[in-house]
């Protein structure tokens, strides 16, 4: 779903009411090859390698209205009335003349500011750049995380950096441990796939880290205080960085897959990674 751009509530994890269709996911395999296929209602995310040697992304918008352009609304054609030309035996007083008596001759109007907002897509060749973009943009995402999942870097050696301390900006900043748990948390909060489409806030970073509501403003100040401070850190070691002219970060394409791996190596077994380590 969000790979395909919906949202997904971070807190419940539960599909908008809003949404009727149907999600899937299809495993084909034929002799030329194994196809996997994600539908999110009609429109689809896919994976297919031809005959084991070359592997294709592809997506699929057959309900352009699930997404938005940012265009202007055409307006409805009305009739413009203009107003009437006095005659040359009855003179107009000077108060009644047009302030530009070109457009009185000429007969034109004035042109409108024209309002845009983000509207949804169209089934229209207009549109079609923006159809391209949203498509590049979903299999970018796609890409971005089948990459994480294979690195051949031994994890140890991926994470040391991680737990040394570094300097950023003439600051000093102190070493994450994966395995403390306060730490933990919060790389596993910035694992979260939602937050590959449009980033994440600090108050994002809030509803993941503290239960419930803050009981009064002083203290809603102290909580962003703090994950300001824990989003300077994640910068500073190279996780995250800053979309410029807003506040939100994005994971970095390093970040992102050295914290697959630590998120994967929390949730195995000690059996998986002894045997893991055997082979």
């Amino acid at each position: 779903m969000r790979f395909l751009g919906h949202h997904v509530p971070r807190t419940t994890g539960k599909v908008d009411a809003r949404f009727q269709g149907e999600v899937r996911t299809d495993v084909v395999s034929r002799y030329e090859g194994v196809c996997i296929k994600h539908r999110a209602g009609l429109n689809g995310q896919k994976a297919y390698d031809k005959f084991a040697s070359l592997l294709r992304i592809e997506n699929t918008i057959n309900r352009p209205e699930a997404f938005t352009v940012y265009r202007a609304d055409p307006a409805p054609a009305s009739p413009v009335t203009l107003p009437p030309t006095p005659r040359a035996s009855t003179p107009c007083p000077p108060q009644s003349l047009p302030l530009n008596p070109q457009e009185r001759v000429s007969g034109r109007v004035p042109e409108l500011k024209v309002q845009r907002a983000w509207r949804p897509l169209r089934r229209s060749v207009t549109d079609l750049p923006r159809r391209a973009e949203v498509s590049c943009a979903a299999n970018k995402r796609y890409l971005d995380a089948l990459a994480s999942t294979h690195v051949a870097t031994p994890l140890g050696e991926a994470a040391a950096p991680l737990c040394r301390r570094v300097t950023h900006q003439g600051r000093h900043y102190r070493a994450l441990n994966p395995l403390n748990s306060s730490d933990a948390t919060l790389l596993r909060g910035l694992s979260r796939g939602e937050w590959t489409v449009a980033g994440l806030r600090n108050r994002d970073l809030q509803a993941l880290l503290y239960q419930g509501e803050p009981r009064d403003k002083k203290a809603a100040r102290r909580r962003s205080a703090a994950v300001g401070r824990k989003l300077r850190l994640l910068r500073a070691h190279g996780l995250i960085r800053k979309l410029p002219h807003t506040h939100r970060y994005v994971v970095t394409d390093s970040g992102r897959a050295l914290l697959t791996a630590l998120v994967a190596a929390q949730a195995a077994s000690t059996e998986k990674l002894t045997l893991a380590l055997a082979a």
